[in-house]
């Protein structure tokens, strides 16, 4: 799952990467309109509260709303530029301003993007069945026709991630500064050159251009071969995936 806090300063925030259904969610009739997405919400939202405590999951009620294209529409001011204050692979992430004048972050999703009506739906039920403090609250979603939108709380504060990124990049970008990364509790106990290679492979994640990003896959594959690899600096081995070159050696 993926759920993200978005901020008016962030106009170049990209956030690209797909969710991966659970198995009941996936055997989810995808929904074409709002109350069919609802009916789906409600099917597996009544299937979680019988399996899981109200702990898990809230108060076990369906809180996100059902918006209308036109609705969100006039709240974005009809998705102009200057409401724009995020995108990626999923879409474009709008700042606007509801009817009971709530300012909220409004995902439209790319009908040729990454995430596809199935996604939607899972993203719909998971945000909808999970409360969580440190996840963004989702107020609701349109699915107009091809429309897919999800609607949540607007984080004037920013994300955690913007956050952690303003520690870390000066650090990735001083090789001599690599030792603040790792954990203390190993005490020196590792080789160097793998500590490299996992920056490496940390590095290549926060490019700025989605395209070139590694898929989390290959993060995975490369990540457990540092840990159950050999520590001499033997090259990573890693998926054709395009994004990526045949090995990460520094």
């Amino acid at each position: 799952m993926s759920c993200f806090r978005w901020f008016s300063s962030s106009s170049d925030k990209k956030k690209a990467r797909n969710y991966n259904p659970s198995k009941d969610s996936a055997q989810a009739v995808e929904g074409t309109t709002n109350a069919e997405v609802a009916k789906n919400i409600e099917r597996n939202n009544q299937k979680s509260s019988s399996e899981t405590t109200p702990k898990d999951v809230g108060n076990g009620n369906i809180a996100a709303q059902t918006f209308s294209f036109r609705e969100l529409a006039a709240a974005t001011k009809n998705f102009r530029p200057e409401t724009l204050v995020g995108e990626g692979g999923f879409g474009r992430v709008y700042k606007g301003r509801l009817e009971n004048g709530q300012i909220v972050a409004v995902k439209q999703l790319d009908r040729n993007g990454l995430q596809g009506n199935r996604e939607f739906l899972v993203e719909v039920l998971m945000l909808s069945l999970v409360h969580h403090p440190n996840l963004v609250n989702l107020i609701g979603y349109c699915a107009d026709g091809d429309q897919r939108l999800l609607v949540y709380e607007f984080m004037a504060l920013g994300s955690l991630e913007d956050h952690l990124l303003g520690i870390a990049m000066p650090v990735f970008k001083d090789q001599k500064r690599f030792l603040e990364l790792v954990d203390p509790l190993l005490q020196g106990e590792y080789p160097s050159k793998g500590l490299n290679q996992a920056v490496a492979v940390a590095a290549m994640c926060l490019q700025e251009e989605a395209s070139v990003r590694p898929l989390m896959a290959d993060v995975v594959m490369a990540l457990s071969f540092l840990a159950t690899g050999p520590s001499d600096g033997t090259a990573i081995p890693r998926s054709h995936a395009p994004s990526l070159g045949d090995e990460i050696e520094l």
